[in-house]
Order: C-alpha cells, then structure tokens, then sequence
C-alpha cells in the first residue's frame, strides 16, 4: 500500500462478526441538536470522522462547551439554549452536508456574523433553495462567491415571516436542516413548513423527527409534507444518547456475505433501527440472500447465485451504491433508478459510478436518474478512481471478493483515505472477514 492507493487481491470472503461504528447521520444530527438544547448531555458510540469532526470543531468556534474522547466513543455536551455564545466567526465544514445544511439553518436568526466554507467539492454542491427559504422569512445570508452554492455569509437579522416553504427534489437535508433549527425559527409564532413537490430520501427525514421526538421538541406533520412546529420551544436534552451503528456502512459487509454465501453477522443495527438503510436487507432478500434479525444485529448468508433486480431506489440512494457491485455477481440485467439525488453528493455518483463500473467490464447505461448494469462474464482487473468519495471507495472493494459462481478482480483503489469522511476503519474492518 501507498500513500495513494490500496491494492485489493482477489480475496475469499470467510465467516465473521462485524461491530459497527456510530451513524454519521445519527451522530451529526445528535452533535447539533444537545448544541442547541437544555441541559448537559453525554452521547455514547459517537461517530469521529471527517464529517463529526468538522461539526464538533464547528460548535467549539460557536462557543458550546464540549468534552469528548475518540478512544471511549463518547462526548459530553452543555447545551447552549437555543442561541450559539459566539455572535462572529468563520466556520470551515469540509465537505460534509449534514453539517453546512443544518448550521446555516440554525446560524441563519443567532445575531451575529459567520461566514463558512468548506473543501472545492462543497462549493459545488447546491443550497440555492435552503438559503432562499431562509431569506423570504427575513434571514440575510448572501453569497461569497457564486449564487446558489456555498461559501456563505451569514448576517445579523430577525425573523419577519412564520410560513417557510422549500423544495424536497433536490436533497432532504434541506427539510431536515429546517426541522433541526426550527426552535431558533419559531420563537413567538408557530412555524409552519410547506415541502414542494416530491420529498426524496424520506427515511432520512424520518430520522430527523424521531430524534426531535426524543429530545422533546413537538412537531406536528400533515398530509402533504407540511410542517407545524410549536411557538417557543427547546430541546430538552437527555442525560444519555447511545447511538446505534451506521446502517449504510454495514451493507458493504451485508454485501459481501450475500455475494460470497458465507455467514457475516453484523452488530450495532437490526430491527429497532432507526435508519432508512435498513431496507437494504429487503434488496438483499429479493436478489436471493438468507437473512436473520435480532433487535441490534443481521445475519446474511446465500447459497444460491444473486439474482439481478429493477428496483426505485429513491429512499435509500446511499445503499444503491452497495447494489451497483453486487450487480456484477448477479445473473441478468439490474436497473437502479430513482437515483438523480447522486448527483449532487459527493461528486455526481452517477457519471462516476457508469465510469468505474465499465473498468470492471459491466456494460453500463447511465440515464438522466437510474443506471442500468449487464454483469460482465468476468469481472476485470482495475485501477478505481475515488473522486473523493468515501462510498466509491468502500462500494468497489467489493469487487475483489470472490463468489461461488464468479470470482472477483485485483483491484486497485486510488486515494483510500477518502474513507476517514464517515468511516476511518473500513478497509482494517473489512479485512477481518477476508482471507
């Protein structure tokens, strides 16, 4: 292994156990909300990656008191009741969306002055609809550079109107970043939000509002994704909050095991989840896996050879990329639509996937939202460009591994180290079940 490349060897895949990291989803969110509430909070199993890390720097430079250790997994937070201590500074997010979308939101009506920025990438990424949501109801964020696109700048102002409204199409980090700050946006009246159009990635949303469940916040949702959030309300923060294992990490191992038929359990998610990427396990069983649940963990083994799918993959867009490399095991053609939200993530998914999968010899359409793949009779050996995506990196792993009815390739995977963004661990982790 180099500084900039990891080589992969064709590798058999052998039973094992897998102890899952924190959410990155969970544990952004979580880091956010115990910033804005009442009371002091210990977060157990908390993520530290790239994204977490970018975030509990952001809240330190915001002035919530923070103590939080990497070895134990944990973090212990003072919430700040509803209004950041630090009324002026520059805030640096990487290129991590769950942390720009969510503290523009919640900087938008604190009194003071920011300006934040984050990697090339991350000024690509569009938040055009989130900030003109926030300026119709009197914020004043302006932009640094291009309109639509961060860097932002954040200026003092109050809040002139209750009624937001913002589009759900283009990503649903904008609702959620709208939810999470809502008690700094409702103050003396009720707010209400109005989601235009049709709402991709729900279970992410789902998320969000069974954490303000949690944390005490009343949020009242009606028929056609409107909002109404109660006037003058804050997070009450509980003493403790465990958080469960990252459901879109583990379906690369979920993957392997059905891939290879051999018997992977997996520990830290299972039927009490909370994470949209759990409906992995029912792609799993509709393509020929064996699976088994308990409250916290899954079981994955196949006997048989995958079996190629045509599936809508709106919900769980993340763990679409984990399917895109069992397509090559799989007899047929697999179709992956409902996936235009790939390309504003971190690089446009969907060009790169198309790119990468050719390498490995699958024949690739690539359409406006979906991608159809014809498995190759062989898959190839390759060099991965990673484009800086934690997710291309740790999906086309996967190619290396070995199946009872096609092996896999010696691959090569340019930049690794693009995994610290959610999960520093996965190429030692996923070692432990290869051989």
């Amino acid at each position: 292994m180099s500084i900039n490349s990891l080589n992969l060897k064709q590798s058999n895949v052998k039973t094992g156990i897998i102890n899952l990291p924190g959410s990155k989803s969970i544990s952004n969110r979580v880091l956010l909300i115990s910033a804005l509430g009442q009371g002091e909070i210990k977060i157990k199993n908390l993520l530290f990656s790239d994204d977490t890390n970018v975030m509990l720097t952001a809240l330190k430079k915001l002035g919530v008191k923070i103590e939080h250790s990497e070895s134990l997994k944990e973090c212990t937070i003072l919430g700040c009741n509803n209004s950041f201590p630090n009324k002026n500074c520059e805030l640096y997010v990487g290129n991590s969306g769950t942390t720009i979308r969510p503290l523009t939101a919640s900087l938008a009506f604190n009194g003071g002055k920011y300006k934040i920025n984050g990697t090339n990438r991350m000024h690509e990424r569009p938040i055009g609809d989130l900030v003109a949501s926030l300026n119709h109801i009197g914020a004043k964020i302006e932009y640094a550079q291009v309109n639509n696109y961060p860097p932002l700048v954040i200026n003092s102002s109050e809040i002139t109107n209750q009624k937001i409204s913002i589009r759900g199409d283009v990503s649903s980090q904008f609702l959620t970043s709208l939810l999470i700050a809502s008690p700094t946006l409702s103050k003396n009246n009720k707010l209400e939000i109005q989601v235009n159009g049709p709402l991709i990635s729900k279970p992410y949303v789902s998320i969000t509002l069974q954490l303000l469940k949690i944390f005490g916040l009343k949020v009242l949702e009606n028929k056609n994704n409107y909002f109404s959030i109660k006037e003058n309300q804050i997070y009450s923060n509980p003493k403790e909050f465990y958080i469960e294992g990252d459901a879109s990490s583990a379906t690369y191992f979920l993957a392997a095991a059905a891939l290879s038929g051999k018997l992977v359990r997996v520990n830290g998610v299972g039927n009490n989840s909370i994470q949209g990427d759990i409906k992995f396990i029912e792609i799993l069983k509709k393509m020929g896996a064996e699976i088994k649940m308990g409250e916290d963990w899954i079981e994955v083994n196949a006997n048989k050879q995958l079996t190629a799918i045509d599936d809508d993959f709106n919900d769980i867009p993340d763990a679409a990329m984990t399917v895109t490399i069992l397509a090559l095991y799989a007899q047929g053609r697999t179709v992956i639509r409902n996936i235009g939200s790939w390309r504003v993530k971190e690089t446009d998914r969907l060009s790169a996937m198309a790119v990468e999968l050719r390498k490995l010899g699958a024949k690739v359409i690539e359409g406006e939202d979906f991608l159809q793949i014809e498995s190759p009779s062989k898959i190839h050996d390759a060099t991965i460009d990673t484009y800086d995506d934690h997710r291309m990196a740790m999906c086309f792993s996967l190619a290396s591994l070995n199946s009872n009815f096609k092996n896999g390739a010696n691959i090569v995977i340019n930049d690794p180290n693009c995994v610290n963004k959610t999960f520093p661990n996965y190429f030692k982790i996923l070692n432990t079940i290869i051989e």
